[in-house]
């Protein structure tokens, strides 16, 4: 637990984000679900969000086709014509738990052959950005490793290569592993990807994970991107992205490739040090098959080909803890599930501008 946690800390996540048609435009942007659909962050032994209020009304509640709980809004129009735009707010609060991570040592790991099946099917497919059939990537993979078997060990290699090999760069579309590996750069969901895909070629189940993390210094951030077609603000919040990675016999495990407490001196202190053991993160959603990579680019194509435009402004507040009424917790936000379990991301165009900020953010610290 880091030092100081001892008790819940709660904060207010609000989120504004404006769809855009100039009236010089000659396309009309017709709304899909996808579109209208918000995340309504997870709930686990480490925090529990609540949804307190929303523009619109919610049409539908589910989860993705990945685990993530998601609404989709009931807009007020189902298309954007030249001159029109289209505004919604959302507003959460977040009660953020102390945090712990096991006592892990190379010692103490297991090896390659306690993983579960199960797992090993659900997290290390070669889909999505995950290239694990890729040459080069095995290739790398096996170089690093050798004959290790230890998990932990393996989970250590990997961590120390990236670290020394992949210079941090912040770029507005993601890469893929091969891409990373063969520039030798990449931001933070980059990294992860890159070590969850060299995870996953060996059998050790991996995905990444996205959140937003409290940062009081950081007042007002004012950025436009993929050629001022997104303009994003953002007071006290940045966006991140680690990766989590099932170590037997400790389990699901996060590791963070640039926001460590300490450094990487240690490598393990991906593990033990990252973003998501603190109280300031917020963990948003996860990202398992979904090929996030493409999703982004394509956003971007779509909306500068056709000259739409989107703002967004988030925005998180430090708040004496308060739970809200039971009569006012809707049923997802009962649900409390194993921390790190969740699978995945949904594929919308909010979603993965999202993830484009949380690049903009310049979290990395190594």
């Amino acid at each position: 637990m880091a030092k100081g946690e001892t008790q819940d800390v709660g904060f207010t996540i609000q989120m504004t984000v404006t769809f855009s048609n100039p009236s010089n435009g000659s396309s009309t942007w017709n709304f899909t679900e996808e579109d209208r659909t918000i995340s309504l962050f997870m709930n686990n032994t480490w925090q529990v969000v609540y949804l307190l209020n929303c523009s619109y009304p919610l049409e539908t509640m589910k989860t993705d086709e990945d685990g993530n709980p998601v609404a989709a809004l009931l807009f007020p129009k189902s298309e954007l014509k030249p001159g029109e735009n289209v505004s919604y707010a959302i507003t959460y609060h977040a009660l953020s738990k102390p945090r712990s991570i096991p006592k892990i040592t190379e010692e103490t790991s297991e090896s390659l052959d306690k993983i579960p099946m199960d797992l090993i099917e659900k997290y290390g497919r070669g889909e999505g950005p995950w290239l694990v059939n890729d040459p080069q990537l095995r290739e790398l993979a096996y170089s690093i490793v050798k004959n290790e078997t230890g998990v932990l060990t393996i989970v250590k290699k990997f961590v120390e290569w990236i670290n020394q090999n992949i210079t941090y760069t912040v770029h507005e579309v993601p890469y893929y592993p091969n891409e990373t590996y063969v520039e030798g750069k990449g931001d933070c969901d980059d990294k992860a990807v890159l070590f969850a895909t060299l995870c996953r070629i060996l059998g050790i189940p991996a995905y990444i994970q996205i959140g937003c993390i409290y940062l009081p210094t950081a007042i007002h951030v004012n950025e436009t991107y993929w050629e001022g077609h997104v303009t994003s603000v953002q007071k006290r919040i940045g966006w991140h992205g680690w990766a989590m990675v099932y170590v037997p016999p400790w389990g699901w495990l996060p590791v963070d490739l640039t926001y460590v407490v300490d450094g990487l001196g240690d490598p393990l202190n991906a593990i033990r040090r990252g973003a998501v053991t603190l109280q300031e993160t917020i963990q948003y959603m996860n990202i398992t098959q979904t090929d996030y990579v493409a999703s982004s680019r394509k956003s971007k194509e779509f909306l500068m080909k056709n000259d739409f435009y989107v703002y967004m402004q988030d925005e998180m507040i430090l708040e004496v803890p308060q739970k809200p009424p039971l009569d006012e917790v809707r049923e997802w936000d009962r649900s409390v599930v194993v921390v790190m379990v969740t699978g995945a991301v949904t594929v919308t165009i909010i979603c993965i501008l999202y993830i484009r900020k949380m690049k903009k953010a310049k979290l990395g610290k190594s």
